[in-house]
């Protein structure tokens, strides 16, 4: 049987006419989000729910959209009969996932050169990851600028506080670690690849492999009965 996290409902609340879906993990829930639904944080739970004031029609194409988006990376999903649909459009890997590739060249990178290459994707002054994301944070700043309502003014004042600040201080750091990395030129000690070569300076040819024996681990006592206690 399919882990528990593969399932999810998306129905109409009984008692409030709410258009809900429940369950998943965080790759569910992100699906829920691009078909258009809101995450709804709890103490307990992580629901969603359709955006406010949305016409029924334009709930039911929403729902219907993200049943058959689940359905085709494999979820299953417990629906209204108005939401069901055999539709399995093609998936795509999100921008997120080319981010998130980084992470996987770090943790199989050997040395300090391939971590400080990685990070540079990140920290690069005109078009790294966190330049882009500059970008972003300004523009949305602006869009609220112009939208009319009392208080967006100040969404987008603390918009610039957080390209400002926070993400100044992340790409600052972050630039100075990766620039550290470059200079170093090292391998990682835990990291070196085994060649299984003899030295030329080894006099036992029988010798197969130069590097050192792996730490020995000793087996764990068992545990002691509770009688033996004194």
């Amino acid at each position: 049987m399919p882990p528990t996290d593969r399932f999810l409902e998306i129905r109409r609340d009984l008692h409030s006419g709410e258009l809900l879906a429940r369950g998943g993990d965080s790759e569910a829930h992100s699906m829920l989000q691009r078909a258009g639904f809101v995450a709804v944080v709890r103490v307990h739970e992580t629901y969603h729910r359709a955006p406010a004031d949305l016409a029924t029609d334009d709930e039911s194409r929403l729902a219907t959209d993200a049943v058959a988006r689940l359905r085709a990376v494999g979820y299953h999903v417990d629906c209204d009969e108005g939401f069901d649909t055999d539709s399995r459009p093609a998936s795509f890997l999100p921008l997120g996932a080319s981010v998130a590739h980084l992470a996987d060249r770090i943790r199989e990178a050997a040395t300090t050169d391939e971590v400080a290459g990685t990070l540079t994707e990140l920290t690069a002054a005109h078009d790294g990851v966190l330049a882009a994301l500059d970008e972003v944070l300004d523009a949305t700043a602006d869009f609220y600028n112009g939208l009319g309502k009392a208080a967006d003014p100040y969404v987008a004042q603390r918009l610039r506080y957080l390209s400002d600040e926070h993400l100044h201080a992340i790409r600052t750091d972050l630039s100075y670690i990766r620039n550290q990395l470059a200079d170093r030129h090292a391998p990682h000690p835990g990291r070196s690849t085994c060649a299984a070569e003899v030295p030329p300076t080894e006099q036992e040819r029988s010798a197969v492999c130069a590097c050192p024996p792996p730490p020995r681990t000793l087996p764990a006592p068992p545990p002691m009965a509770a009688g033996l206690r004194r």
